[in-house]
């Protein structure tokens, strides 16, 4: 919603309480598209996409590109939101009155997600194999993509106003002089800088959305390339607005930099010692990777407590007695066993 802009919020406002079919349609504001369709999530998604696809034929649209439908907030499994979109899909793609439509797009931010959707893909391909022409038919429809901020050079939508100067003068050669001053104004507070870094390439959709609204805040113009090794990020506009701009996207290559650290850190801990808490029938399951850093670390450092989080629940850890002990004072046992105990 915030890259799509104010007109687009201030248009779902305007239409609030007037869904039709679990939807409803706005303009496409800042976005590279005409219109954009708003589903109210209900965990139906091969009957959300089904609704959406005969709204683009009725409405004669040609094209339609879908994220991955309620993986996000609404937690859904992608495994199995790829096999309702994909038959979804499937069973429209067949309908021999579908004339208008004709790209079906399928846009994936998260790289784990792939997996599934090209499985699901594969599945659907394999079980029409005695029927080539009907599923190149399909395939010819869907393209799955990972998104570009992630696997090729992108420049961030930028909108520019344009300065229109009048130049009159006494002669041409004076209106000739006074372009040339005032294309040496402008190039003297033009500059350019170029980060570049490998963490940048682990850079996902929270940093493309920072960046984004550093574009939109400041005189620059920001592209990232992670095709070139190390990948890079371009900054270019006026001197000092460069100058803001770098320093913040330092600091977010630092920070990646420091997070892969810190992961690596506990791979290495974790190749020596393992903390484990109860987990129903099946007896003691590995905390997460940081979290076993962070109590390995607080039992080193002689700490008496440190707060967890243990199946979405927050517990007060006695490192002395191992014993876990939840905001409702209920108490569990912990296990910190040493790989060579665990062999």
């Amino acid at each position: 919603m915030d890259a799509a802009g104010s007109q687009v919020a201030d248009e779902c406002a305007q239409y609030a309480g007037q869904y039709q079919n679990g939807f409803i349609i706005t303009q496409g504001g800042n976005l590279l598209c005409s219109k954009i369709l708003h589903l109210i999530t209900n965990n139906q998604v091969k009957s959300q996409v089904s609704k959406v696809l005969h709204e683009c034929e009725r409405r004669m649209y040609k094209s339609v590109a879908f994220p991955a439908i309620g993986t996000g907030q609404a937690g859904l499994s992608s495994a199995k939101v790829a096999d309702e979109m994909l038959d979804a899909i499937v069973e429209f793609a067949r309908q021999k009155s579908v004339q208008n439509l004709q790209t079906i797009k399928i846009v994936i931010f998260q790289t784990n997600m792939l997996t599934d959707f090209y499985e699901s893909m594969k599945k659907i391909k394999d079980s029409n194999s005695s029927s080539r022409e009907s599923w190149l038919s399909i395939e010819s429809w869907l393209s799955i993509k990972q998104s570009s901020e992630t696997n090729k050079s992108m420049i961030l939508e930028k909108k520019v106003n344009l300065v229109i100067f009048q130049i009159c003068g006494e002669s041409q050669e004076k209106v000739n002089a006074t372009e040339s001053w005032i294309k040496d104004l402008i190039l003297k507070e033009q500059f350019e800088n170029t980060i570049s870094d490998e963490a940048i390439e682990n850079f996902d959709e929270t940093q493309i959305a920072i960046l984004q609204d550093l574009q939109r805040e400041k005189q620059v113009t920001i592209e990232l390339s992670n095709k070139l090794s190390p990948p890079q990020i371009k900054i270019s506009g006026i001197s000092r607005d460069v100058c803001s701009v770098s320093l913040e996207v330092q600091e977010m290559v630092q920070q990646i930099k420091s997070s892969e650290e810190e992961k690596s850190k506990a791979e290495l801990l974790y190749n020596l010692v393992e903390w484990r808490y109860p987990r129903g029938n099946k007896g003691f399951v590995a905390f997460d990777k940081l979290t076993n850093m962070q109590l390995e670390h607080a039992k080193m450092a002689k700490k008496l407590y440190l707060n967890v989080s243990i199946k979405n629940k927050n517990y007060s850890v006695d490192l002395n007695t191992l014993k876990a002990t939840d905001d409702q004072g209920k108490t569990i046992n912990l296990q910190r066993v040493t790989k060579d105990e665990g062999k």
